[in-house]
C-alpha cells in the first residue's frame, strides 16, 4: 500500500509543490489538503493519512495546537511531520514537543522531502537540525535530569538513546553497536517505557532536556 500523506499548509504554492514532489512516487499518494490547522482533526478522521505533513505557523489554528488536537482526538493517530521555513523557529521545537514526529525545512531538496515522508511513516525520527538541539538543551531543567536518573537506563539503552538523538535509524545503530536491528528495536523500546515517552522524538527531546546529550 502506497504511504497516504494529507498536506496542510496555508501556502498553496507550497502544497502545490510538495504534492508534485511526492505524488512523482510510486509508493506516496496525497490524499488531501488543508489550508489550516483548524481543519486537520476531521480530515485526518475522514481520510485516515499515514503522514500529515504539517506547517507551524498558519493563521487560525498553528501547527502546534493542530498537533496537540489529532493526538488527542485520534487514535491511532498518523505520525506528523512539521514543516517549516526557519529552522531556529521556536514554533517547531514547541511542536515536537506537542508530540510532532520529526522536522522538514520547506527549501528542502525533492530527495529529502521524500526520503522524510518514508522515515517518518516507518517511524523513525527525523535528525534534528543544530538549532533545534540547541533550543531543546536552552530549555533543560532539573525535573528533567531527575527524570531520567530515575529512568536507570542500562549502559547499552544509554548508548542507543545517545545514537537516537543524533538521528540514527534503527538498521544505522545496528550497525554502530554491532548488534542485531531486532535487539535495538527492543532497546528503543525499553527506553521509551522507562522515559515515559510516546515515540523516540519525545525521547529524543528528554535526552537534550536533561543533558544527557549535549547538541553539537
Amino acid at each position: 500500500m502506497p504511504i497516504s500523506v494529507l498536506l496542510v499548509d496555508d501556502e498553496p504554492l507550497v502544497r502545490a509543490g510538495l504534492r508534485a514532489v511526492l505524488e512523482a512516487q510510486g509508493d506516496i499518494q496525497v490524499v488531501g489538503e488543508a489550508a489550516d490547522g483548524a481543519a486537520v482533526v476531521p480530515l485526518v478522521r475522514q481520510l485516515r493519512p499515514d503522514v500529515v505533513a504539517m506547517d507551524v505557523r498558519m493563521p487560525l489554528l498553528d501547527g502546534i495546537a493542530a498537533t496537540q488536537a489529532v493526538l488527542r482526538t485520534v487514535q491511532p493517530p498518523p505520525k506528523i511531520l512539521v514543516v517549516t521555513t526557519f529552522e531556529n523557529d521556536e514554533y517547531v521545537y514547541q511542536a515536537l514537543r506537542a508530540g510532532a514526529d520529526g522536522f522538514l525545512l520547506k527549501r528542502a531538496r525533492p530527495a529529502e522531502i521524500v526520503h522524510a515522508v518514508r522515515l517518518i511513516a516507518e517511524g523513525e525520527s527525523l535528525l534534528f537540525p543544530a538549532a533545534v538541539r540547541a533550543l531543546a538543551a536552552e530549555y533543560g531543567n532539573s525535573a528533567a535530569r531527575e527524570a531520567l536518573d530515575r529512568a536507570a537506563l542500562t549502559e547499552r539503552e544509554a548508548a542507543v538513546l545517545r545514537l537516537m538523538a543524533r538521528g540514527l535509524s534503527n538498521a544505522e545503530i545496528a550497525a554502530q553497536l554491532i548488534i542485531g536491528v531486532e535487539t535495538v528495536k527492543s532497546h528503543v523500546s525499553a527506553v521509551l517505557a522507562k522515559l515515559g515517552a510516546r515515540d523516540r522524538t519525545q525521547a529524543v527531546i528528554a535526552a537534550y532536556e536533561s543533558g544527557f546529550v549535549a547538541p553539537a
